[in-house]
């Protein structure tokens, strides 16, 4: 039986998605079976200036056509845009992540606290996804096991600068 079950677009930030690239584990987000992921622009940008070893990585899969970018470019995005970049909390791929996910009625994929504090108020509607609730999400769908995320979790903790707080997935599920 085929699934013909449509997946959630999420416009994912720079950090969730350097979050995965790091430790060579990007498939868990094109593979996963509730959302369709997708980065903007200005996310691709942040990746090349700030992640190179990453960005290889980002090039191979966005030639392969595994994942979609898109241009924040409509006059409502921009105005979001705008209004968010103004206020200086927030970097470029955050604000942009941010006014494609509003405007095209995503969800986002965003691991800063300040930008999630920013959604909430501004934009309750707004579907929000951690790199912590994406890899709960995908333990509880029976497409990785505690042990798997355990050792994601060790790697970005001693080679990647990301801590979660908490010593095993099993404690949030």
């Amino acid at each position: 039986m085929v699934n013909t079950r449509r997946r959630e677009c999420v416009i994912t930030d720079t950090s969730v998605l350097i979050n995965f690239l790091a430790v060579d584990q990007v498939s868990l987000l094109l593979d996963h079976p509730s959302y369709d992921f997708v980065l903007t622009d200005h996310v691709r940008v942040e990746v090349t200036e700030y992640y190179p070893e990453q960005f290889a990585r980002l090039e191979a899969i966005i030639a392969d056509g595994y994942l979609r970018q898109l241009t924040v470019n409509t006059p409502e995005e921009l105005e979001i845009f705008a209004a968010l970049t103004i206020e200086r909390r927030l970097g470029a791929g955050e604000c942009a992540a941010i006014a494609a996910a509003v405007f095209r009625g995503c969800g986002i994929a965003i691991d800063d606290r300040t930008a999630i504090k920013q959604v909430a108020r501004l934009y309750p509607g707004v579907r929000v996804e951690t790199t912590q609730s994406i890899v709960v999400g995908l333990i509880r769908l029976g497409r990785l096991n505690v042990a798997t995320a355990d050792e994601l979790k060790d790697r970005w903790q001693n080679h990647h600068r990301f801590r979660l707080p908490f010593r095993s997935f099993r404690e949030v599920l």
